[in-house]
């Protein structure tokens, strides 16, 4: 028979693809799989869990990526997955990721920054990006309400091209005063995990001139 290392699926790991905190598998085939004749086989368990658990849709698939999303819905635990291919018949070995804690591999997506004006002031309206949780009783919850979320708003002086930071707390509206008339403005601003000390990536600028 072929020897088995000729098509070793070389894992990448467990990692979050697209928004809204999917949790996938990708892998890539050996060099020497040059054709898509190869199908793979996914399988994973929790950490301390004896048995493994096939992933229904991703047995026997053609493609290089498997949704965990569901199968590792409790974010605190750890989990392992793994993959094998099999062609004309022979299967590879299994290639296991590294373990992978849904909570730590998380990105954090911005928040979502609305701007509008009042007088000389600006009203701050700040939207947390969407990342479904499953508690211990697997109820969804929102990330957001399990671990606490500080919002930084940072305020740029367009003419002085000075940034400084007009806020941190956990309201979602904030007004910021004393604004210079004619003046242009952008707003800017990141979520910040202090039980995790993490911070998501800045949101898009929002600017607006003052009136």
């Amino acid at each position: 028979s072929m020897p088995t290392h000729w098509f070793l699926c070389f894992l990448i790991r467990l990692v979050l693809a697209g928004r809204g905190g999917e949790r996938g598998l990708h892998w890539q085939p050996g060099r020497t799989l040059a054709d898509n004749s190869s199908i793979y086989f996914v399988q994973y368990k929790m950490y301390g869990e004896r048995q493994w658990k096939n992933k229904e849709g991703c047995w026997g698939t053609p493609a290089l990526f498997c949704d965990l999303t569901n199968e590792t819905s409790a974010l605190e635990e750890p989990y392992y997955g793994r993959v094998r291919s099999a062609r004309a018949g022979s299967y590879s070995g299994w290639s296991l990721t590294p373990r992978f804690t849904p909570v730590w591999e998380t990105t954090l997506d911005p928040p979502v920054v609305t701007v509008t004006q009042a007088n000389a002031s600006l009203l701050v309206g700040l939207h947390a990006p969407n990342l479904p949780y499953r508690d211990q009783n697997r109820k969804n919850i929102s990330m957001e309400d399990y671990y606490e979320f500080v919002y930084r708003v940072f305020i740029i002086n367009n003419s002085l091209k000075k940034e400084h930071k007009v806020y941190e707390g956990t309201q979602r509206a904030v007004q910021i005063q004393a604004l210079k008339p004619h003046a242009s403005y952008c707003i800017v601003a990141e979520i910040y995990q202090p039980m995790l000390d993490r911070r998501s990536q800045r949101s898009k600028e929002s600017c607006m001139k003052i009136l």
